[in-house]
């Protein structure tokens, strides 16, 4: 029997966070989601069940509204860098989801870690 392609996701996203939460250590999960229009990240402190801080390409103030490019992806993550740093935090665990690191995950990581912060 053949899985679709959102079995096969589903599957990817829960390994991974799985993995990611047995080496959490108190740190904050940086969350990524990419859908076919935009691109959105947030900053999350699963202790306290809050966001510390987010990002995505629907902010008018970042200049790619609905854009999903990789340049867009860079952006995205040097604004949650910048934000994550006015909220104290300067490390945190990168959950990917069940997307592939590269293309537009791999900017926005590369993006985040120039911005400063540990992953």
């Amino acid at each position: 029997m053949a899985n679709s392609k959102r079995d096969l996701f589903l599957k990817r996203r829960l390994r991974v966070r799985n993995k990611l939460r047995k080496m959490a250590a108190g740190r904050a999960r940086l969350s990524v989601h990419r859908s076919s229009k935009n691109i959105s990240v947030q900053l999350i402190d699963d202790v306290n069940g809050r966001t510390l801080a987010a990002a995505s390409t629907l902010e008018k103030d970042l200049g790619v509204v609905g854009k999903n490019n990789v340049e867009a992806a860079a952006k995205v993550g040097a604004a949650i860098a910048e934000r994550a740093k006015k909220a104290g935090v300067e490390t945190c665990y990168f959950d990917r989801g069940g997307f592939l690191f590269h293309g537009k995950i791999k900017a926005l990581a590369d993006a985040a870690r120039e911005g400063g912060l540990k992953f």
